[in-house]
């Protein structure tokens, strides 16, 4: 099973902004823990701080791997185009979140991808990223 890991802007910084709510391991650390814990499965990882960058990858990678779990990061929440380009794809996409949306700001309560992906996971930390994973295990 091949599965893509794509986060979004800000979360290269994790381990280092804003602890209270990110904690503190970057998010390499624990995709090493993720391939080992999945070992069984091919994972790869993206980031980018940039919507286009990540619009291309999910067209690159949407038709061919059997699942994508996204944290799109702030453009969960006004990314008409991150939308667009899961809704064009086969490959279902899983939407995670490490903090609870609901428990923040309140801008942040609204997510504009959330009605084109298979389900959303928020709040369980990075544990969320391991929770999609085993989604697309049970798809299988």
């Amino acid at each position: 099973m091949n599965i893509q890991i794509i986060n979004g802007p800000n979360l290269n910084l994790l381990g280092t902004r804003e602890k209270h709510i990110y904690g503190d391991k970057t998010f390499e650390d624990y995709f090493k823990i993720l391939q080992k814990r999945f070992a069984n499965h091919t994972l790869d990882y993206f980031q980018s701080n940039v919507e286009g960058e990540i619009v291309n990858k999910l067209h690159e990678v949407g038709f061919s791997y059997d699942g994508i779990v996204l944290n799109a990061g702030a453009y969960t929440h006004n990314s008409i185009a991150i939308h667009d380009a899961i809704g064009s794809i086969n490959t279902k996409v899983a939407e995670v979140h490490i903090s609870n949306l609901y428990t923040r700001e309140e801008f942040r309560h609204k997510s504009v991808i959330t009605a084109k992906c298979a389900g959303l996971i928020t709040g369980f930390g990075m544990e969320g990223y391991a929770m999609a994973i085993q989604y697309f295990e049970s798809k299988q």
